[in-house]
């Protein structure tokens, strides 16, 4: 096979990095999306997509998470926990109770994005 340089390489014809340096410079640009995957994971499941979604409305505890989701309280406190981890929610203590809320602006435009996209006629 061979590039567009005429030169001799085990690529397909189709991709041809003009130079070295471009395609260096691409490949350390893969550097930027380390962990990318891992948010879009956390994300890809319906309960926390849920729960990220109610979050960007209101400020929740999660009594409240529980009862909207009709799911068991240890169920959600798992799920905000790896919400917590990905630095998606943040929490607040009011005595005993925990209140929880989006951790800043991005995720809050993620989910506002994701859902114009979503909500776009084709």
């Amino acid at each position: 096979m061979t590039g567009c340089s005429g030169e001799r390489t085990d690529i397909c014809d189709q991709y041809c990095p003009t130079c070295p340096e471009r395609a260096e410079f691409l490949r350390e640009k893969l550097l930027d999306v380390a962990g990318l995957s891992e948010l879009f994971k956390v994300l890809g499941d319906e309960t926390r997509t849920r729960i990220i979604y109610l979050l960007s409305i209101n400020e929740l505890c999660v009594c409240d998470l529980s009862d909207l989701l009709e799911m068991s309280l240890p169920a959600v406190s798992h799920h905000l926990r790896l919400l917590k981890t990905m630095r998606l929610v943040r929490y607040r203590r009011d005595g005993k109770q925990v209140f929880y809320r989006l951790d800043d602006e991005h995720v809050e435009q993620l989910i506002k994005v994701a859902r114009d996209h979503f909500a776009e006629e084709r």
